[in-house]
């Protein structure tokens, strides 16, 4: 598997380094991926349980928001 790349560039003297990520900086990008992937997963179980929730109690989002305001 190749990495992903990163681009420098210097604007002092315009060289532009287009290279692989380093070990730290890989291990950096999984982890920021890793925790990307679990606030989606974590945002998608939410809007399922309220979805699972107004099916249990028979009424629809916009009644519940009634029931709230």
């Amino acid at each position: 598997m190749t990495r992903p790349t990163i681009k420098i560039h210097d604007c002092a003297t315009d060289e532009v380094v287009v290279r692989e990520l380093n070990d730290a900086e890989f291990a950096q990008y999984e982890a920021d991926v890793a925790a990307a992937e679990a606030k989606v997963a974590a945002k998608a179980e939410v809007e399922a349980d309220k979805a699972a929730l107004l099916t249990k109690l028979g009424i629809t989002a916009d009644e519940a928001k009634l029931l709230l305001s």
